[in-house]
């Protein structure tokens, strides 16, 4: 009777209602993040129609000019610090991002999920959507802008700690670079997505490359309130403790997180004579360790400290581009805003794959920290080819945009999902995925930092040329690498058989 089944329908029994559940919490946890990273990048794209070579344009015949350079351009950008200008809206919404991260965590651990990421995508569709308004109502105060990407930074500080911790409470800690890599071009869709929404509106009505994404995101945010599941338990699934000591052993990358107590209760020795786990350590496991881990206690962590660090320079590489790179197209390529916009989108297609590719490579070589320093040193000396050649022919242009945005995007992606997943299996925390919120807030904090300065360092020196800007992008990705030098040194000890070798990180 089953083989008359249909093979679709087979397929489809063959995963268990919980496999059903964990999936669609992935779905949508990889669809928040994406409307977040989607109303992040119009910003970027509208900057080349905000202050334009007018001479270019086509001037309306009952248009009276006062200036013809400027003519076109939108107050107050069309002044000659027009790039100073853009650091300024860069950095009211990055700053604020970069000190919101940190407090985000804290009520990351201690809010509803559902309820605080519904109230993050709804806020931020609102302030995305009143920046768009200025070009309908006219607005022409750099206060204005600078205030609502303020607003705007504090609430996308929802997102990530966030979808952070609900994927941990469903998935538990320590996941493979694979599939976190696969999960985290959550980021580069969304940046693809962004650019592509923003350009259909940018040459017409840029006020549009605004208020669309942000309808978008607001529209995820109700879609959260309805369907999101913050924990297994709540439609009784099974959680992710009650895994196999096996699967458990697999992704434990950075220390031994059981205790011996632990590892009775849990292994072969817990009295039932089969190997089985025993629903009632279980639950004693998850009773005691539900608390938020201090600050102070997440920075003792083995690791965190050099990670941050490190990802506070590959994110200022990173989000340099995200901001000026259809910018810098548009001046050196001399393409119009919407073909720079999507030409960008390129660099993000490569951050898609160098993400999954850093997971793999970092997987079989259990090496995160090596797998991250090679990226970054590779991607100094292609930094600089791109912008001596990158513009020479367009197969060029688009071969070095893949190339730097693997290169660049790769180390930045295994951080923030692998590596942080690998901190959060420290014993202090064992499985509470609600302490893993605040780790994941710091790295990622400490990462925004960077964030931060990287468009305003680029705002700052562009005018002295665009070469000043990519040296300043090749010495950040250097220093990041110095500080995963002791990090690598240990990987590489226990690759030589001085230090026993683990999947991921060694206790430090």
């Amino acid at each position: 009777m089953k083989s008359s089944l249909a093979p679709g329908i087979r397929l489809i029994t063959t995963f268990s209602r919980d496999a059903w559940y964990r999936s669609f919490i992935l779905f949508l946890t990889f669809l928040f993040y994406t409307a977040y990273h989607l109303s992040r990048k119009p910003i970027s794209i509208v900057k080349g129609q905000l202050h334009r070579n007018c001479s270019n344009v086509i001037r309306p015949a009952d248009l009276n000019i006062t200036d013809n350079d400027t003519w076109c351009d939108w107050a107050p950008f069309g002044q000659e610090n027009y790039q100073t200008l853009f650091g300024v809206l860069d950095n009211s919404f990055l700053v604020a991002y970069a000190i919101g991260m940190f407090i985000s965590g804290i009520f990351g651990e201690r809010l509803p999920l559902r309820y605080y990421l519904s109230f993050g995508m709804l806020m931020s569709g609102l302030f995305t959507c009143l920046f768009g308004l200025g070009f309908y109502l006219n607005i022409h105060s750099l206060g204005y802008y600078a205030f609502i990407q303020v607003m705007n930074g504090l609430m996308q500080t929802t997102g990530w700690p966030a979808v952070v911790a609900c994927v941990g409470n469903w998935f538990g800690k320590g996941k493979r670079g694979f599939i976190m890599g696969v999960w985290n071009s959550h980021t580069s869709v969304g940046n693809i997505l962004g650019s592509l929404i923003a350009g259909a509106f940018v040459s017409s009505a840029w006020g549009m490359s605004f208020i669309v994404p942000g309808l978008i995101i607001a529209s995820t945010g109700i879609l959260c309130f309805f369907f999101l599941v913050e924990k297994p338990e709540d439609v009784n699934c099974m959680p992710p403790q009650h895994h196999t000591e096996q699967e458990n052993s697999e992704t434990e990358p950075l220390l031994r997180t059981a205790s011996h107590t632990d590892r009775t209760s849990n292994g072969n020795g817990n009295g039932n004579g089969n190997g089985a786990i025993s629903a009632e350590p279980v639950e004693v496991v998850a009773a005691e360790h539900t608390e938020a881990i201090s600050f102070c206690g997440a920075l003792s962590i083995p690791g965190v400290v050099e990670f941050s660090l490190c990802l506070l320079f590959a994110k200022l590489v990173s989000y340099t581009f995200l901001y000026w790179l259809p910018l810098y197209i548009s001046n050196v390529a001399h393409f119009d805003a919407k073909e720079a916009g999507d030409m960008s989108t390129l660099f993000d297609a490569g951050g898609i794959v160098g993400g999954i590719t850093a997971g793999l490579v970092s997987d079989y070589t259990g090496g995160r920290a090596t797998t991250c320093c090679v990226m970054l040193l590779t991607a100094a000396p292609m930094l600089f080819l791109y912008n001596h050649i990158g513009q020479r022919s367009l197969g060029t242009t688009i071969g070095m945009l893949l190339l730097c945005g693997g290169l660049v995007n790769g180390p930045y992606a295994l951080i923030t999902t692998a590596v942080s997943a690998d901190l959060g299996t420290h014993e202090s925390l064992r499985g509470n995925s609600r302490a893993l919120s605040t780790v994941t807030a710091i790295i990622d904090g400490t990462g925004s930092v960077g964030a931060a300065l990287g468009p305003l360092l680029a705002g700052v020196i562009s005018p002295t040329g665009w070469n000043n800007v990519f040296y300043m992008l090749i010495t950040s990705d250097l220093l990041a690498c110095v500080f995963l030098s002791r990090l690598v040194y240990k990987e590489a000890q226990g690759w030589c058989g001085r230090a026993p070798r683990t999947r991921g990180f060694k206790e430090i």
